[in-house]
């Protein structure tokens, strides 16, 4: 349902770049998915990859604490990183690994603290498996999105056009599932049963949760996205503390803080770390360098946001899911 709701979203987005034409949108979405199937059946491996890492989430969600979860999740900037220097050939600066090797050593301290107990917790919790549903979550998360940025820069399709052709094959695979594992109930008690308002917050969230995130990456920069990660993870301790009485022992306290300040120092751009450190050279001393005759000087780096070099802080994986 979730992917109905956000291929319906995409095409009301193409229509009205279309300004509202209907003939222009049919010959478009006739040329981009039927004439031009190779590039739609590309989409296939990222859609079955995203419907896996749906399923993975709700594994995982059932049986670790909400923000256990949020806070392990957050991997998923590890293994986008690692997919996107496999893949896509990208460089990470110095402080981009060490800000993963923060995260890592993060989401160690969490899952040891569960480990260890946590607190109280529901007997139908088994944290081995969601801890494996997580690792697995991310790692198709990291791939599906690394594989959609690459297949967006070979290709002059929308992302609107593209998630509209995630949501056709997402629609297909979540049906299929569907009918193998609950064909003969839905058949009984009819598609919508149990759809209670906490079922419809659920799938609004999972609709439009990755389609808001697109909005964020193209119009806010990378550090207000990473102070968003942030926050997701303190609103979920606050809300797992309030609704389910989790336990915040100090272990935690200490996994997500460095969770958190691995998000912020990824996120940050070249440039602005570049300009951190040049300032502090700056301030250390002055430094004379000597320029060869007949060299042109050096460049001068500005003090201006927008000239700084900026890396994505999570590519267009995030667009999606």
């Amino acid at each position: 349902m979730a992917e109905v709701l956000k291929g319906l979203t995409c095409l009301l987005l193409l229509f009205a770049q279309k300004r509202g034409n209907v003939k222009h949108l049919v010959l478009f979405l006739h040329e981009a998915v039927l004439v031009q199937y190779v590039d739609t059946l590309k989409l296939a491996v990222p859609s079955l990859i995203y419907t896996l890492q749906n399923n993975l989430q709700y594994v995982a969600i059932s049986n670790l604490p909400a923000a256990t979860f949020q806070v392990t999740y957050q991997l998923k900037i590890l293994t986008t990183a690692l997919f996107s220097v496999l893949m896509l050939n990208r460089s990470l600066s110095r402080l981009q690994w060490a800000s993963l090797l923060l995260l890592f050593t993060g989401v160690a301290i969490v899952q040891a603290q569960q480990a260890g107990g946590g607190g109280p917790r529901p007997l139908d919790q088994n944290p081995g498996a969601g801890l494996a549903a997580v690792v697995a979550s991310c790692l198709s998360s990291g791939f599906a999105g690394v594989y959609f940025e690459k297949i967006l820069k070979g290709s002059s399709g929308s992302v609107w056009l593209r998630n509209l052709q995630l949501g056709l094959f997402g629609t297909a695979l979540g049906l299929v599932g569907l009918w193998w594992a609950e064909g003969t109930a839905v058949a009984r008690r009819g598609f919508f049963f149990g759809y209670t308002p906490a079922v419809w917050g659920v799938v609004l969230n999972q609709a439009f949760g990755g389609l808001l995130v697109a909005v964020v990456v193209k119009y806010a920069d990378n550090i207000l996205k990473g102070f968003a990660t942030s926050l997701s993870i303190v609103l979920s301790t606050v809300a797992s503390i309030r609704l389910f009485g989790f336990h915040l022992d100090p272990l935690f306290a200490l996994g997500a803080g460095l969770v958190i300040g691995a998000v912020y120092l990824y996120s940050l751009p070249r440039g602005a770390v570049k300009a951190i450190a040049s300032t502090s050279a700056s301030a250390s001393g002055p430094c004379i360098h000597q320029q060869p005759p007949g060299q042109p000087p050096p460049p001068q780096l500005s003090s201006h946001r927008g000239d700084l070099i900026t890396e994505p802080f999570l590519p267009k994986s995030v667009l999606v899911k």
